[in-house]
């Protein structure tokens, strides 16, 4: 009964719970306005019609903009540095190359390191905290952290892992032979561009042509692909063209081992060496010391840049006075034998005094040139008009630049002759009242070792069998006299037997000059230097060594440099593959007969 009275009153329910038709629903009821579709169809056409005309203006009118836009954030264009080209000596030597090195960048507002890791990042960089916090200045958009780091600094900065530190590929010059072919090389700035030296003058042939290529890089900076096979605007780098000098690696070497002892032994301030080809006029070895190693730096001092041999200046003294009797005995003058009253050892000219530092008596040419006499010098000058002793020197070379492709090389001075006066045309005679660089020095000795003519320098190696015009100066037979007379200059009894070789016949003159600073001259300062050249009878080599500032027991050309000049005349001529003469020996004087003729040639 219960059950039955459930049923009938669930029934009852269902009927009270029927939903309520449309029309009995107050909200359903009223109709839709028709304006409402209206504007809902106006609006989906409207912004269909507008993402159809945006897709034609993106794939269609701003097509190629769209697209520069989109490859700028992932396509790069990338350089590729041309190689600079290599500097080798006269048998391929390398003396200069490039080589590939690490260098690291950062985007700062992409680093992300804790504070230890930057501690670490400054010191592996070599840098401060301080100065590394002010190179990742947050407005930055590139910073350079380290540009051609060397192996013990890229191994550190790698090894910290650090995300935002990134690496590129550059080129650093290397230089195998380090200071002793410094002053010749040069060297360049951290972006390859020659600063010195041969980088300096050959700075357009050694560089080459950068070139560029299209690459896809990720967000991390690295290359994921080449699309330079798509791009006409991609263009291949030319590598630069390497440099063949004249120098010969070796005699380059050994001159600058005998300078720098040179310089060690007397205490002095510096010292060169030039070593010519007899033949052609190549620079076969251009040494200075102090030196310094061209690709480190720091800390570096105008005293080891500086190229000596080209830039230093100085008054040649008696290196001069072969040139003179060489005039004296082209004119028909004088003969080899003529004698010349130098007694009693001075001369006065326009109120000043000229004096041999060790007075004789008679003397002939030849014994004016061994003995470095003054008096005899200055007489066979004072016969020669002034031009004519201008127009001497001028063919030699003196008062003009050395007509070479490296820089910084000088001219030198040598007055008008119209403004000589009597006493500056006898100083000038031995050596005072002008100036020329040891190049230039060396140069003018190339009259007496190629019969007479003077060569034209070389920096660069010249053709194999390419002939060698000079100018003419002296008749072949003067200079073969002036050779004979050179020569004795080396022997026992002239002024630098110490300048002697054994197994070669050498011959040349040595030169002491007082050191000139402001007007005057310092009596306790001088330069010091020999010129040669070897074989006597059939020269190879010119050899001129200049010490500045001897502070030992030897100030005078003869004991300072002719030694130097014999070491280094030794291992050239032996390079060179120069047969020696086994019959010829050193005579040099014992210490007590040197002692009695020592001349100090001023």
């Amino acid at each position: 009964m219960a059950l039955k009275k459930f049923f009938s009153g669930a029934k009852r329910g269902s009927r009270a719970a029927e939903p309520l038709s449309h029309r009995q629903s107050p909200l359903l009821a009223s109709r839709t306005p028709a304006w409402r579709s209206q504007f809902l169809v106006v609006a989906v056409g409207l912004g269909l019609a507008g993402l159809l005309g945006r897709a034609l203006y993106v794939q269609v009118i701003g097509k190629q903009f769209f697209q520069k836009q989109g490859e700028a954030r992932f396509s790069h264009k990338m350089e590729l540095p041309a190689s600079r080209g290599r500097i080798v000596d006269r048998s391929g030597k390398v003396l200069a190359s490039s080589v590939a090195v690490p260098s690291f960048w950062t985007i700062p507002s992409e680093l992300e390191a804790t504070p230890e890791q930057r501690l670490a990042l400054a010191k592996a960089l070599g840098l401060s905290p301080q100065a590394l916090a002010q190179k990742l200045d947050p407005a930055s958009r590139f910073v350079w952290l380290l540009r051609q780091a060397d192996e013990a600094s890229a191994a550190r900065i790698q090894a910290l892992g650090l995300k935002g530190v990134y690496q590129d590929r550059e080129y650093r010059r290397h230089y195998p032979e380090g200071e002793a072919s410094a002053h010749v090389v040069g060297f360049t700035n951290v972006e390859e561009r020659g600063q010195e030296g041969i980088e300096l003058a050959f700075q357009k042939d050694l560089q080459g042509r950068d070139g560029s290529r299209w690459v896809t890089r990720d967000r991390l900076g690295r290359v994921i692909d080449d699309v330079a096979q798509a791009r006409s605007e991609a263009m291949p780098a030319v590598n630069g063209h390497d440099i063949d000098l004249s120098i010969d690696s070796q005699t380059q070497y050994f001159a600058y081992q005998a300078i720098r002892d040179a310089v060690a032994a007397n205490q002095a301030k510096a010292g060169s060496v030039v070593v010519l080809d007899a033949r052609s006029g190549e620079i076969l070895a251009l040494a200075n010391f102090p030196s310094y190693q061209p690709d480190q730096r720091k800390h570096l001092s105008g005293e080891q840049l500086r190229n000596r041999a080209l830039t230093d200046v100085f008054e040649p003294g008696s290196t001069m006075k072969p040139f003179i009797a060489a005039q004296a005995l082209e004119s028909g003058r004088v003969t080899p034998d003529t004698i010349i009253q130098t007694a009693p050892g001075r001369i006065t000219i326009g109120g000043a005094t000229i004096s041999d530092a060790h007075p004789g008596d008679a003397l002939t040419v030849s014994q004016v040139i061994q003995k470095s006499s003054n008096v005899g010098t200055v007489k066979m000058a004072m016969q020669m008009p002034a031009s004519e002793m201008h127009q001497l020197y001028s063919s030699l070379g003196l008062g003009q630049r050395p007509q070479i492709s490296f820089p910084g090389a000088v001219t030198g001075s040598l007055r008008p002759y119209k403004k000589w006066r009597p006493i500056e045309q006898a100083t000038m005679s031995y050596g005072y009242g002008l100036s020329a660089s040891l190049l230039q020095l060396a140069h003018a000795y190339t009259v007496f070792a190629h019969d007479g003519e003077l060569l034209p320098l070389s920096m660069t190696k010249r053709a194999a069998g390419e002939a060698v015009t000079g100018q003419r100066v002296f008749s072949a037979k003067t200079a073969q006299q002036l050779r004979q007379m050179l020569q004795s200059v080396t022997a026992a009894g002239g002024t630098s037997p110490q300048a002697q070789v054994a197994g070669y016949s050498v011959g040349g003159k040595s030169g002491t000059a007082y050191k000139q600073e402001g007007r005057g001259y310092v009596r306790n300062k001088y330069r010091a230097w020999f010129v040669g050249l070897a074989p006597i009878d059939k020269p190879r080599i010119i050899v001129a060594v200049m010490v500045d500032e001897p502070t030992q027991q030897f100030h005078d050309g003869g004991k300072v440099a002719g030694p130097v000049f014999s070491r280094v005349v030794s291992k050239s001529l032996q390079l060179m593959g120069v047969p020696s003469d086994p019959t010829l020996r050193p005579q040099i004087l014992p210490p007590q007969q040197m002692a009695a003729a020592a001349y100090q040639a001023l």
